[in-house]
């Protein structure tokens, strides 16, 4: 059962939880478009009943963006072919804003900034690092930062977690956890780019109060999107609280 936010005859939003794939996974795995196109399937809400997908060929979902599988979010996916290339073209023309928010392992040198760095994806061993500019292939990251609150790490009280909302600018591969991890404050719970620092306590709060000792969740939520509609050209704009894992410690998410 998935999480809808909002559904016209062009869009639909959802939130994607994390440990699911924002296209077709390979195999049983649960991705988003199957879970689409099963909702879309029911034929009681009158927006499906549409000539495209009335036949045997499954309903067309459009996917405009993604996020990567251990991340949770807001996404919107297209439910026309016009659509799609509507929403791909504001993609491109930057009119798509996306908002993250997350809890990095430390202090932040500045409590507001951006960081304008070069990555260079490895397709290999699917991961991306940062790399001098005059590197082939390299591409400009950038994204905005903000320092939302800082508490002591339960985990080891002499260190800090600190939660940081960030406009993502640009849409490279890992961005986000590279580029916090470059500059020294890993994304918390993300054992690819992090795991020398991270902590190794997970944060969830039991009845009791007390912590559990598990694998950590990778600590980023696509908290807001707001992007124009492919038909009416209104200014769309969706936001959710991120919740459970280490966001529950920080007091100004309650």
């Amino acid at each position: 059962m998935i999480s809808i936010l909002y559904e016209d005859q062009d869009i639909i939003v959802v939130q994607k939880p994390p440990g699911v794939e924002s296209q077709s996974a390979r195999g049983f795995a649960p991705d988003m478009v199957s879970e689409i196109r099963r909702h879309l399937h029911n034929p009681q809400d009158i927006h499906k009943l549409t000539t495209a997908n009335s036949g045997s060929q499954p309903p067309y979902v459009g996917v405009i963006h993604r996020l990567d599988k251990p991340v949770g979010g807001i996404m919107v996916y297209a439910k026309n072919q016009k659509s799609a290339a509507s929403l791909s073209a504001a993609l491109q023309d930057k009119k798509v804003e996306k908002s993250y928010m997350a809890v990095v392992c430390g202090k932040l040198v500045d409590k507001q900034g951006a960081y304008v760095d070069y990555l260079r994806q490895d397709k290999k061993n699917n991961t991306s690092s940062i790399v001098d500019k005059s590197v082939k292939d390299s591409r400009k990251a950038v994204l905005n930062y903000r320092e939302m609150e800082v508490i002591h790490n339960p985990g080891d009280g002499e260190k800090f977690l600190s939660l940081i909302d960030i406009e993502l600018l640009t849409g490279r591969h890992h961005q986000i956890r590279v580029q916090f991890a470059g500059h020294g404050t890993p994304l918390y719970g993300d054992g690819r780019y992090g795991i020398h620092i991270s902590t190794k306590v997970d944060i969830k709060e039991k009845p009791s109060g007390r912590i559990s000792g598990q694998s950590p969740a990778l600590a980023l939520c696509a908290y807001r999107l707001a992007f124009p509609h492919p038909a009416a050209g209104e200014r769309m704009c969706f936001e959710i609280k991120p919740s459970g894992g280490a966001f529950d410690l920080f007091s100004s998410l309650k």
